[in-house]
């Protein structure tokens, strides 16, 4: 019999082990992404493990992978903090992701199945509609457009540039989100769906450079609207 069951065992697939910590560093992540946090907010430890309902040694975990990805940083008297935007940050981590995501959307228009294709056809008629409404409901199209970008950037089959780009996506994200979830102005005036569009075209037509450009545009776009409102500080204040 035990012979029996030392076979079954062999064969059985080892069911992966997810840490306390691990989760915690999944939902604040997660928050970190969807802007549901912003630039400068600060907490403790203590706070965030009671808001969780676990010990302070998962979120010291989750806390300090975070920091490593520049997504938290911790302060002298232990608070732990969004990292403040400033106007020259934000100017240099535009220029990076128009590169790297550029570059994951050349990849995903030569490689991307019909699926994939279709998923993120999806989540742009989902943007698209948002956006011709009166009054865009910021979250709505919030959720649209992350899962638009990282469809198309899954659909590279580059784990590796994935990687890159969810940590520019830690960095931005607070500044991202909040705008659009803050301004359906931003919506109408920058007509990011315009780019979405003539993504999701390239993708069909399999043009790997209009691509690239499409995704460049819409992120340059965005990132000039956010200049122009004056909401960021300047490193030398």
């Amino acid at each position: 019999m035990s012979v029996v069951e030392t076979g079954i065992a062999d064969k059985m697939p080892r069911v992966p082990r997810v840490t306390l910590g691990e989760h915690v560093y999944r939902d604040l992540r997660e928050l970190i992404l969807a802007g549901q946090v912003a630039p400068g907010e600060k907490f403790t430890l203590r706070g965030l493990a009671e808001a969780v309902g676990t010990s302070p040694m998962p979120v010291r975990e989750a806390v300090g992978r975070l920091s490593a990805e520049g997504a938290l940083e911790i302060l002298p008297n232990r608070a732990i903090r969004v990292p403040i935007m400033t106007r020259e940050r934000f100017g240099e981590l535009t220029i990076i992701r128009m590169e790297v995501e550029g570059l994951a959307a050349q990849f995903a228009a030569e490689r991307a199945d019909a699926a994939q294709i279709a998923a993120a056809c999806a989540h742009h008629e989902r943007f698209a509609a948002e956006s011709r409404h009166r009054d865009p409901d910021g979250a709505v199209a919030l959720k649209a457009n992350k899962e638009l970008h990282f469809a198309v950037y899954a659909a590279a089959g580059m784990p590796q540039l994935q990687q890159i780009i969810d940590g520019l996506w830690l960095q931005v994200g607070p500044v991202i989100n909040l705008d659009l979830r803050a301004s359906g102005r931003r919506l109408k005036e920058v007509e990011a769906h315009k780019h979405h569009a003539r993504l999701i075209a390239a993708l069909k037509a399999r043009q790997a450079d209009e691509a690239r450009a499409a995704v460049a545009a819409d992120i340059r776009d965005a990132a000039d609207f956010i200049l122009a409102n004056g909401n960021l500080p300047s490193a030398s204040i």
